[in-house]
């Protein structure tokens, strides 16, 4: 069970559209149509050379960059947006894939006409940055997974997603609750936890239950990313992050450790996360 706990945590994130706790919803500015005709709604933020593309995980939306924006829109054109089936994205959509999610990416890089830009995902935004990538290839300089990718060779049968899945499908809320609380550490703010679990607890079971099914059953193994840029993580150290066995599929892997912290870095300890997120950044950009 703990295995299994740890191999989830690799992509969840936190919060959703459908949301009970107190967290500000912030309108997005404009629209972009991924390549089935779903309308992805995103922002733009602050002006420079360099477009940051920040790309929430499972059951979350824009607005949980909300600590990361107002710092990093100082020195860079600073972009977020809702996934399909999330925040104020369509959700007309009836398989919520990593490669459907990596087009909705792709359709707001290229709608903002972005010729450098660094993707930056969290949790399950890290396959979903690898597969816009592959997509927008000429479009991004660098990729950034926070708290993500800990381990390439991870792969699961078809029996043990169905084992996964099952209690999501039975009773999602109570699933996700149970889930949410073991991603963090003793002394996280009770508040925090709070609206964290709740908002999770009250996604899309439908969008929820497809994308998780097809977040477990991608194997790199299988499909190795086929990525020409750099790859940086800025982890915690929660799970083990191997970066010898990451090198073995993207050799330009790079990692940072935020230690003694859960899998929310950019909200359990956001001025630490946004100093280190801008040294890596400004690390990438130095190289190009």
């Amino acid at each position: 069970m703990k295995k299994t706990i740890r191999l989830f945590a690799f992509w969840a994130v936190f919060l959703s559209l459908l949301c009970i706790a107190p967290v500000t919803i912030h309108a997005a500015d404009a629209v972009a149509i991924s390549q089935d005709g779903t309308p992805i709604a995103y922002s733009v933020h602050g002006h420079g050379a360099t477009t940051l593309v920040f790309i929430h995980g499972w059951s979350c939306n824009q607005s949980f960059w909300r600590k990361q924006v107002p710092y990093f829109e100082k020195d860079y054109r600073v972009v977020t947006l809702d996934l399909a089936g999330h925040g104020a994205s369509g959700r007309a959509r009836t398989v919520y894939s990593l490669e459907s999610f990596g087009q909705d990416v792709a359709a707001v890089v290229r709608d903002i006409h972005a010729s450098k830009a660094i993707l930056i995902g969290h949790s399950m935004g890290g396959p979903v940055i690898l597969a816009a990538a592959e997509i927008i290839p000429d479009n991004v300089i660098a990729l950034v997974g926070i708290d993500t990718l800990q381990d390439f060779s991870e792969a699961y049968t078809p029996a043990q997603v169905e084992e996964f899945v099952k209690p999501f499908k039975d009773d999602f809320r109570k699933a996700t609750d149970s889930f949410v609380r073991s991603m963090f550490v003793k002394g996280t703010d009770p508040a925090l936890i709070t609206e964290i679990t709740g908002v999770m607890a009250n996604a899309s079971p439908e969008v929820g239950i497809s994308a998780m099914t097809g977040m477990f059953t991608t194997s790199y193994v299988a499909r190795p990313p086929r990525i020409k840029v750099p790859v940086w993580c800025l982890n915690a150290d929660l799970w083990p992050t191997k970066p010898e066995v990451n090198r073995k599929f993207v050799p330009e892997f790079n990692l940072s450790i935020m230690p003694g912290r859960g899998h929310f870095l950019m909200l359990e300890s956001p001025d630490e996360f946004n100093t280190q997120l801008a040294g890596i950044i400004g690390a990438i950009v130095k190289k190009e």
